[in-house]
């Protein structure tokens, strides 16, 4: 390997999870790419498959396991929330509105930031607070990019319908108007992390006397920008 540690054990475990970066290997594969013997990458490859760092397909091959995504999740989420307080506040700052980031967690989806407006009549979320996934712009943002069996299921007893995702989908945007609460409106747009996964949707909201009935029209393109800073946020680097 060119880059060694000198903790031997390390340097031989990043071996082979780097030569399972390029896809399922067999033991003997495996053997052959990192150059440990036989014995050594088998106990190796073996213990690493107790830490799910590693993992088998169909054939028995070994492969990266899901403990690699998890762990990457929990980064790509750190990122997205250092990145999420700057691009929050410019988006209050522009709008004139509060800025809400929510991630999707089981049947609910969470506030995990938010920019509050500073005075007057405004929407305010607490971070922490979990909302449905049933009505608002942001739950249509999350669930209509999802597998179709799961957006299936997000749709019953939902304010919105199939027809309204499929729109989202085409637009690259959602807007409520009376949705979660009466009398607010809000414009939401997708955060997409690793291969393109919507992993979160930026919101602006506000009273419908300034929003209007059609927040879109005066807001997609100020929260578009706003969740596209966030995904290049968590693009790697």
């Amino acid at each position: 390997m060119e880059n060694t540690s000198g903790v031997g054990v390390l340097d031989k475990v990043t071996s082979i999870l780097a030569t399972l970066e390029a896809g399922p290997a067999t033991l003997a594969g495996l053997v052959a790419v990192t150059g440990l013997a036989r014995p050594t990458a088998h106990r190796l490859a073996v213990a690493l498959e107790q830490h799910r760092l590693v993992a088998r397909d169909v054939e028995g091959r070994f492969i990266l396991g899901p403990r690699l995504g998890e762990l990457s999740a929990a980064a790509g989420e750190d990122r997205l929330l250092a990145a999420a307080g700057p691009v929050l506040a410019r988006l209050r700052d522009v709008s004139g509105e509060s800025a809400q980031l929510y991630r999707r967690q089981g049947g609910v989806r969470i506030c995990v930031a938010a920019a509050e407006r500073l005075s007057g009549l405004r929407d305010t979320v607490p971070v922490g607070v979990a909302l449905p996934m049933k009505v608002g712009a942001a739950a249509q943002v999350l669930l209509a990019w999802e597998e179709p069996e799961r957006l299936h299921r997000g749709l019953q007893g939902a304010r919105f319908t199939a027809t309204a995702l499929s729109g989202v989908r085409r637009r690259g945007w959602a807007q409520s108007i009376g949705e979660r609460e009466l009398g607010v409106a809000s414009v939401s747009a997708p955060v997409r992390g690793p291969a393109n996964r919507v992993v979160a949707a930026v919101t602006v909201s506000g009273p419908i006397e300034r929003l209007t009935r059609h927040p879109g029209a005066l807001l997609s393109q100020t929260v578009v920008e706003a969740a596209d800073r966030l995904t290049e946020a968590l693009r790697p680097t």
